[in-house]
Order: structure tokens, then sequence, then C-alpha cells
């Protein structure tokens, strides 16, 4: 009796702790609205998307380069002396979620 009550009691934790840490993830998605690409701020090693040149996260081969971006709080990209346009003058359109 004793080891049944304990796998019923270990599956319901199991379950609720499931359910908390959906929750959280669900949280953090309106904080990323909050957010703009800024181009030529991303640190070697510290950009947030591939280019043309590579294509992951990470691997920025020099400091400020203007083909990498990093995401910044929206409203601050200037004052970082970074662009919010792609190298060659073009804005990326803003992406929607369904």
């Amino acid at each position: 009796m004793k080891t049944t009550q304990l796998i019923i009691s270990s599956a319901i934790a199991g379950l609720v702790s499931l359910a908390t840490s959906g929750l959280t993830v669900a949280q953090d998605k309106p904080a990323a609205a909050a957010k703009e690409k800024c181009y030529g701020v991303a640190k070697k090693g510290a950009n947030d998307c591939g280019t043309a040149k590579h294509s992951c996260a990470g691997q920025a081969a020099a400091d400020n380069t203007p083909e990498e971006w990093k995401f910044v709080a929206k409203g601050t990209c200037e004052s970082m002396k970074g662009s919010l346009k792609k190298p060659g003058g073009t804005t990326e359109a803003p992406k929607q979620s369904y």
C-alpha cells in the first residue's frame, strides 16, 4: 500500500511541476515584443543570429561588424551607435506571430 501511494504522489508532483513550467514559458513571449534588431552592435561571439557568412548565433568574428545584429530593448539601438537597417539600406519587415 505504501509503494502505491508513493508512486501516485510522485506522478501528481510531476504533473504539477510540468504545468507550472509551461506557464513560465508562456509568460516569456510578451517580453520579446519590447525588443528590436540592432545591427552593428554585437560583440565578437555575441551575435543573436546567422548572416551570409555563418548560420548560427554566437559566431561573430569581430566586434561591431555592420551585418551582425543583436536584440536590444526597443528604442535603444541608435543610442548604442547601431542601426535598425540591414547593411545595404533596407529594414526588415516585422515578423508576425500567429
